[in-house]
């Protein structure tokens, strides 16, 4: 809400207040004439605050200046008031300096101090709306900021991982055109599945669980066409909710990384063991591959690494996942666990 809708609201809310009070006491004119200053302050004293003390002080959190302000700004206008001829005439009594000396009942409260009480009603419950609709304004761009963050943050670490899948996959292509012409076709139509994977369901912010593994099979399958000989690699897919979603991407990170440092295709009693079960109630990965003493060969383009893999979880199943990653001098073991329902 602007400020001028905001400051017309309160105009309007007082001038509603006033003239329920005018219908109500059954006065004459003379009520107009006591109050119509007393309604005017009131307006004064509002478009200070919503144009002035508010936005430079009470927003800025300079709480003292703007406490103040506003008692000095709704002393000068309950002054301005009381002085009024209209409420020293017309049985109005004056400003109170104690009983009457002739024993009769006491004097009303001074003039000053009813339209300071007047005055610091209105001030106060206009307070209270602009703060409230400032915390409300305040919370949705923090809201707004953090989907615009998150939804760049995503993009970010998807386009980490779509190049160097990519880098990967043709540089082995280009070495396995040298052993074998005749699986070069082959591996370029896994290649191109795999592509059009990455290229059209990746933009979905999920995808069939189905697929998912669809990808890492092509992706074992084009690792696997490195060589003729064949790469101590075991397979675990058990998906009994067909229907189950996950965000595209999630496991083959942790894939690339268990084939890049296990290091199979070099060493004798390496293995890779990957298990995906998916029910009703939660999906469960598990991957586990051995630690080659060898220090791993490192591609010229660098992987996302799994500080970025455990950033992108946070982001995606906050309280609805568990990581577990292990190593021991001989094994590297992950286990993620992603809750389809709930909390994890």
């Amino acid at each position: 809400m602007k400020q001028t809708y905001r400051f017309l609201f309160h105009v309007f809310l007082w001038l509603a207040v006033w003239l329920m009070a005018w219908l109500l006491l059954n006065e004459d004119n003379n009520f107009l004439e006591k109050n119509t200053l007393s309604f005017i302050m009131q307006i004064v004293v509002i478009a200070v605050l919503i144009y002035i003390t508010a936005p430079a002080l009470l927003f800025k959190k300079k709480y003292l200046l703007f406490g103040i302000t506003s008692l000095l700004l709704i002393v000068f206008c309950s002054f301005l008031i009381s002085e009024n001829p209209a409420l020293r005439v017309g049985g109005i009594p004056p400003p109170m300096r104690g009983a009457p000396r002739g024993g009769g009942p006491p004097l009303g409260p001074p003039q000053i101090f009813i339209q300071f009480l007047i005055l610091s009603i209105a001030y106060v419950l206009a307070t209270f709306v602009e703060t409230f609709l400032f915390a409300q304004k305040k919370e949705e761009e923090t809201i707004r900021n953090k989907n615009e963050n998150l939804q760049m943050e995503l993009k970010f670490l998807k386009s980490q991982i779509n190049p160097h899948f990519l880098f990967n996959s043709l540089n082995n292509i280009y070495a396995l055109s040298v052993i074998d012409s005749n699986k070069t076709q082959e591996s370029i139509g896994t290649l191109s599945e795999m592509l059009r994977y990455v290229l059209y369901e990746c933009e979905q912010p999920t995808v069939p669980i189905k697929k998912e593994i669809a990808y890492i099979r092509n992706y074992l399958d084009l690792f696997r066409l490195k060589s003729s000989k064949p790469f101590p690699i075991k397979t675990d897919f058990q998906v009994s909710n067909s229907g189950a979603m996950i965000a595209p991407m999630i496991f083959i990170p942790f894939v690339e990384n268990a084939l890049k440092h296990g290091n199979i295709d070099h060493v004798a009693d390496g293995y890779l063991d990957i298990k995906v079960h998916s029910d009703e109630h939660k999906i469960d990965f598990h991957v586990a591959n051995s630690v080659s003493k060898m220090p791993a060969q490192k591609d010229k383009v660098g992987g996302i690494g799994l500080e970025n893999v455990k950033k992108r979880l946070e982001i995606l199943y906050p309280n609805k996942h568990e990581l577990i990653i292990e190593q021991t001098p001989e094994n590297y073991t992950v286990n993620l666990s992603i809750s389809l329902n709930g909390t994890h």
